[in-house]
């Protein structure tokens, strides 16, 4: 284990319930992903009647990068979190040293839907068997989920005593 990441045998309570919380908080990203994919389908069919089929093409090319850009851009902000994410109380980290900044979202976002879309169930068995819960896109884009209030709680009580 490296020594500047989080270890959940001293610090449990960052990766408690950690797994579950990322399951949830996809199934609450998918419905906010899927009402605006909804949106922008109806729109382009009606853009796609009225320009004579060019608005279906832009169509195929909008909505992959509604579904990667919500992810990226979201996950890039200060929060460093999905709507769902937030609603469940977690967070990416990364584990290299570097910041997570847009190009390091968008990285993540891509490594998750190539590995979600070519194998989610071994993605979610590596996960099981990991100490720090993290799945195949984690390990390669360097990144690490972990609970939020936690970490606050710690950083408050860093900030008091110091």
């Amino acid at each position: 284990m490296s020594d500047h990441l989080p270890d959940p045998a001293t610090n449990p309570e960052l990766f408690e319930g950690v797994l579950t919380r990322r399951v949830m908080a996809f199934v609450v990203d998918m419905a906010i992903v899927g009402i605006a994919l909804g949106v922008v389908t109806i729109v382009g069919g009606i853009i796609g009647f009225l320009t004579f089929g060019i608005g279906w093409l832009v169509t195929l090319i909008v909505l992959p990068v509604i579904v990667v850009g919500y992810y990226a851009v979201t996950l890039g902000s200060p929060a460093r979190a999905t709507i769902g994410m937030q609603m469940m109380d977690i967070v990416l980290t990364p584990t290299r040293g570097q910041p997570l900044d847009g190009p390091m979202a968008f990285i993540h976002t891509l490594l998750f839907w190539i590995t979600a879309w070519i194998a989610w169930p071994i993605s979610l068995v590596v996960a099981l068997f990991t100490p720090r819960r993290q799945m195949v896109h984690d390990y390669l884009a360097g990144t690490l989920m972990l609970r939020r209030s936690p970490m606050v709680r710690h950083w408050y009580t860093l900030r008091q005593f110091s």
